[in-house]
């Protein structure tokens, strides 16, 4: 497939350098050469130094025979001019743009988009997809990570094994023991910076991260056996009242008690107007004293998601020395993310792997539905669509998922059939048109289950 990708920052060049791995002819447009230099450096990649918008820059791109564009520029504007530009060029490329700014969104904009008026086929909204992940780690106590599949029918679920977690110390397969109404499959356990592909005799050891798939009813259930058991989040507070910030407060609002801590006056103002039952402090997110006034040790989780990383950190580290039981940090800079996760800070988020994953699930083809980038790019979980074999060979339709040969670092964690959410066990026979939950501890083998599930689609 021929790509052009439209910017090279943090979430181009990672996608540029992952999909030039997969058979993919890629060309990275930017106006900054050295940025591009380092990235060719990388990958196995073409380079076109220029304005992501304009035709001539797009036609020495190859835009005419490009399957696709991808418009990731720090430019909302340009992203969409670049797409208008891309089409009438080649009206049969495949656009995605990254929307940052929500009222383009809306109302006739939204409209204008789904009608094909503004030409963008996919429109990814990072602020949206980061609100809604925070959301997930907050409804779900003591998760690190909480994936969607099935449109919301699973949840695959990150979390750290804590001493005194009924399961610690226990093999796998004591979780039917301890709760055998709950049906639920460990994907993969990260132990000492390496991957274990679990079975049922492995014995979980306190420091584990652990991914397990189960039904959204099921995984707090889970979640409690691998550490001590937490009571639902209630209070709230989120440093920065800016997008994500003020976003996440409307989301929550209803059922948590919500303070939001924002330097700019006039955005506290502004926010304070549009929220309904969120208290808008206005003030510095790292001020020791004002979040002594504000009981930052009852707090149950503290969200730092200002635009400055350092802000932050620190923020979240005066939060959780304070007392705060549990502390998020947006961290846009992803080589800080390694160094403060599991540390002074509970969870840390990259914006770019939250956005990644659907730009990766857009790319991968129609039989793969979904993407999600996890432990900062290394792994990925997917949903991809069980497709016969045009000539029989190799066909997984009518199998048993036992005797289906993955390559190593490969587990299947479910299915879905016609809107019904399956665990995987053995004897479980694959169907057409099922769609097949995978954890991969290397994102590499993506091409190789696409082989599997749905060969020479």
């Amino acid at each position: 497939m021929k790509i052009i990708i439209l910017g090279a920052g943090t979430v181009g060049s990672t996608l540029a350098i992952s999909l030039s791995k997969e058979d993919n002819d890629i060309t990275v447009v930017d106006e900054n050469p050295a940025t591009l230099h380092h990235l060719e450096e990388e990958a196995d990649i073409s380079t076109i130094v220029g304005s992501c918008s304009y035709p001539t820059t797009l036609v020495n791109a190859g835009i005419k025979e490009a399957d696709m564009v991808v418009a990731v520029t720090g430019s909302d504007e340009i992203n969409i001019v670049s797409s208008l530009m891309s089409k009438v060029l080649s009206p049969n490329v495949k656009t995605i743009a990254r929307i940052r700014e929500s009222s383009y969104l809306q109302n006739k904009t939204k409209a204008a988009i789904d009608a094909g008026v503004i030409p963008v086929d996919i429109v990814v909204s990072p602020e949206k997809l980061i609100t809604n992940h925070i959301q997930a780690l907050i409804d779900t106590p003591g998760s690190l990570q909480v994936l969607e599949f099935g449109d919301g029918l699973l949840y695959l679920v990150g979390v750290r094994a804590v001493s005194g977690g009924p399961l610690i110390g226990h093999e796998i397969a004591d979780l039917k023991k301890h709760m055998p109404n709950v049906d639920t499959r460990v994907a993969a356990i990260f132990r000492s910076g390496g991957a274990i592909i679990p079975k049922g005799t492995t014995t979980v050891m306190a420091g584990d991260e652990v991914f397990f798939i189960a039904r959204k009813k099921d995984a707090k259930r889970v979640i409690n056996e691998m550490r001590t058991k937490e009571d639902p989040y209630k209070y709230v507070v989120i440093a920065g009242g800016g997008k994500i910030g003020s976003s996440l407060a409307e989301q929550i609002e209803d059922n948590h008690r919500v303070k939001i801590i924002e330097s700019d006056p006039s955005r506290a103002k502004k926010i304070s107007e549009s929220l309904l039952d969120t208290i808008v402090l206005e003030g510095n997110v790292s001020d020791k004293s004002l979040l002594h006034e504000e009981n930052i040790e009852d707090c149950d989780v503290f969200v730092a998601v200002t635009n400055d990383d350092e802000a932050n950190v620190m923020s979240c580290m005066l939060a959780k020395e304070m007392g705060a039981h549990k502390v998020i940090a947006l961290i846009n800079n992803e080589a800080y993310v390694d160094l403060v996760q599991g540390k002074s800070i509970d969870v840390a988020i990259a914006p770019s792997q939250i956005t990644i994953g659907t730009f990766l699930s857009e790319l991968a083809g129609d039989e793969v539905v979904k993407v999600h980038s996890l432990r900062r790019g290394v792994a990925e979980a997917i949903e991809t669509i069980v497709r016969p074999s045009p000539n029989g060979n190799g066909d997984v339709v009518g199998k048993e998922l036992g005797t289906i040969k993955l390559p190593l670092g490969a587990t299947i964690g479910a299915i879905i059939r016609k809107n019904k959410a399956k665990i995987a066990h053995d004897n479980v026979k694959l169907r057409e048109n099922d769609h097949v939950i995978l954890f991969l501890t290397d994102k590499k083998l993506l091409p190789q289950i696409k082989d599997i599930f749905s060969p020479y689609q």
